[in-house]
């Protein structure tokens, strides 16, 4: 069984998994107006709460917006339902919204595991994470920040970050993040690399996150990098936080009550920087062991969020970012690591999820980034992409001539039917294996994690570099020289 790579991204036209009635959903929605309207969104920013100001909405001396909700609706419903993400390369470029999904890079983690050893990540961990979401199809996003480069001055890493997103692979990148300043540096270069700021102006080539720092507050930082990208007409992903028990009550419809005003207040917000910017609807819930606090990944609460935001999403008509990816709790790529992040892989899929971020090489909650789980996630997406690729059932498909041919008690390995079809007529695994005992003995008796590691290592041999024009890799150095020197590093 074979899948074909659309234009756009995957195309899921399996039916939505809808586990919330009419009356729940009415029943959430009737939460999230009041916390919005009764509780309020704190904007640590001045500029956003002029603009909400402005906008008639009411605002306290702290910072405290309480929002009108059908205002809410009116600006979200400005918002695109769908639009394209360009790469450097418009043969990759995506769609985010409708029935596209897009997945991209694990982003974040501080640490790597690698051999075995945990370890702190730098910055050749970076560009071989970069380089690998380059080479396999199932990644539509390089990301530009797979993990955190410690060899790298903090103030400016950003650049070389954006630098390598750039320059390694020609899929649509990540911005930088953390700050509007560092936002803003992110967006010079792309104008940069795509031809100018009127080029992007057109329409978006990046996206960066804009996190909320839940509960029921956005601080200065996420604020001014919201307005960056959305002054530059770049897609924002609003984005809570949420861990239940700890950033929001521990039920799940409180959880998607907050989530969904946290959300609408930022979707909203961008509206007013600037009406008809693209923004996608993050979510990202889960829950924390209640006995240790860790956070978990990975559980039924993690299916649940994900199946219940997507179906608040559609409702609201706004392109979604489901809290998943391959996310799992494990320290190691084991047994649980690939239980979990099936769990959120799939409920992914299940909900039509427009934007998976984090779908390949997440582990131990986002603390680690892990080449061998990146090959567990590639696996899980090639799985999950034939699953949701509908089949054809006609005449042809029920082989009723293979049935004359073979008979009664007889096999069909040597059918016309088999022999016309056995190429690609089932999925073939790229990690797993079917080999015998005494098959796999002889090969090494190599695991799952024997045999990614391996995986990893020859996509790394195969990676090209995809070309660049020399003068635009040039002015690319030098605003990043520039600037490194401009912040004192």
């Amino acid at each position: 069984m074979t899948t074909t790579l659309e234009p756009g991204g995957f195309v899921n036209r399996m039916p939505r998994y809808e586990i919330l009635s009419d009356d729940a959903m009415a029943t959430i929605e009737r939460g999230w107006r009041r916390l919005i309207s009764e509780v309020g969104i704190r904007f640590d920013h001045q500029g956003a709460q002029r603009l909400f100001r402005e906008a008639g909405q009411r605002v306290d001396d702290e910072g405290v917006v309480r929002l009108d909700p059908d205002f809410v609706l009116e600006h979200i419903a400005l918002a695109p339902a769908s639009f394209e993400l360009r790469a450097r390369n418009p043969r990759r470029s995506v769609t985010i919204g409708g029935d596209h999904m897009v997945f991209t890079n694990v982003g974040g983690p501080p640490f790597v595991l690698e051999d075995g050893v945990r370890r702190d990540a730098v910055f050749d961990d970076l560009e071989r994470f970069i380089k690998l979401a380059h080479v396999y199809d199932q990644i539509d996003s390089q990301g530009g920040h797979p993990c955190e480069p410690s060899d790298l001055p903090l103030d400016s890493r950003h650049l070389d970050t954006q630098f390598a997103a750039l320059t390694l692979s020609d899929k649509p990148h990540m911005g930088a993040l953390f700050t509007g300043a560092k936002a803003r540096d992110g967006i010079e270069m792309a104008a940069i690399a795509f031809g100018g700021r009127a080029e992007l102006d057109r329409g978006p080539v990046m996206y960066g996150i804009a996190n909320v720092n839940s509960p029921l507050s956005y601080d200065s930082a996420m604020v001014d990098l919201l307005f960056a990208y959305a002054e530059a007409n770049q897609a924002v992903v609003v984005t809570p936080f949420l861990l239940m028990g700890a950033m929001s009550p521990v039920t799940i419809p409180a959880a998607l009550v907050q989530q969904t005003a946290e959300a609408l207040a930022g979707v909203a917000l961008v509206q007013l920087v600037r009406p008809g910017a693209p923004v996608v609807l993050g979510s990202f819930l889960s829950h924390i062991d209640m006995q240790s606090g860790s956070p978990g990944f990975g559980g039924p609460e993690s299916g649940l969020g994900l199946l219940c935001s997507g179906q608040i999403a559609r409702r609201l008509g706004l392109p979604w970012r489901a809290g998943g990816g391959g996310l799992t709790s494990s320290p190691r790529p084991d047994t649980q690591a690939a239980y979990e992040a099936l769990i959120t892989h799939q409920a992914a899929f299940l909900s039509g999820a427009n934007l998976m971020l984090h779908a390949a090489g997440w582990l131990e909650s986002g603390l680690v980034a892990s080449f061998e789980k990146f090959v567990v996630d590639i696996e899980l997406l090639r799985i999950l992409r034939a699953e949701f690729t509908p089949f054809a059932i006609d005449e042809a498909s029920l082989a009723f001539d293979a049935h004359l041919e073979v008979g009664h008690g007889g096999h069909f390995l040597g059918a016309a039917h088999t022999l016309t079809r056995f190429r690609d007529c089932f999925y073939r695994p790229m990690l797993s294996t079917t080999a015998n005992y005494e098959r796999w003995n002889r090969d090494g008796a190599r695991d799952s994690s024997a045999r990614a590691d391996g995986l990893w290592r020859e996509a790394l041999e195969r990676y090209a570099e995809p070309p660049m024009d020399d003068g635009i890799r040039a002015e690319l150095d030098d605003y990043r020289v520039r600037r490194r020197a401009e912040l004192g590093d």
